[in-house]
């Protein structure tokens, strides 16, 4: 059944790096610089990580890392573009949050500022219909054409 799915934490490199690959390369509207996804594929092999299954089809997943001792960061996210709008992101989300919880008293996350892309209005709008907040705006952080929205929550 297309809507069952599984969320379970991984713990081995080589496979997050095959997740992380795998769900990447289903998103070029998110994520189509490929020294960015190399960079995500890399960190993520050694970050705390939750994965998306369907009858052990990878179908997303969801990375954190630590911006300080006090503040969590949702480091990377995708779920794959057939699985939009069926609530995969929430799960993987709530699963990061509940080990968040118990380290850190924030988290952040950040992504490209809202009015400029379409594909990026939607992810705002998903952040904040998990409780995240706008921060601050930092026009040039990435590059001039992707201003950096910094979004909070506070745990």
């Amino acid at each position: 059944m297309r809507n069952s799915f599984n969320i379970i934490k991984i713990d081995d490199p080589e496979e997050k790096e095959e997740i992380v690959s795998e769900v990447l390369l289903d998103l070029p509207e998110w994520f189509g610089l490929p020294e960015s996804i190399k960079r995500y594929i890399e960190d993520s092999r050694q970050l705390p990580l939750w994965v998306a299954r369907n009858d052990k089809e990878t179908i997303g997943f969801i990375v954190l890392s630590e911006s300080s001792k006090e503040t969590g960061e949702l480091y990377c996210m995708g779920i794959k573009k057939a699985y939009h709008r069926m609530g995969i992101g929430k799960q993987l989300y709530i699963a990061l949050e509940q080990y968040a919880k118990s380290r850190y008293k924030y988290l952040q996350v950040k992504t490209v500022d809202e009015g400029h892309y379409k594909e990026y209005d939607q992810t705002v709008a998903f952040y904040k219909n998990l409780g995240f907040s706008k921060l601050e705006v930092f026009p040039t952080l990435c590059d001039e054409w992707n201003p950096c929205l910094i979004m909070i929550k506070a745990l």
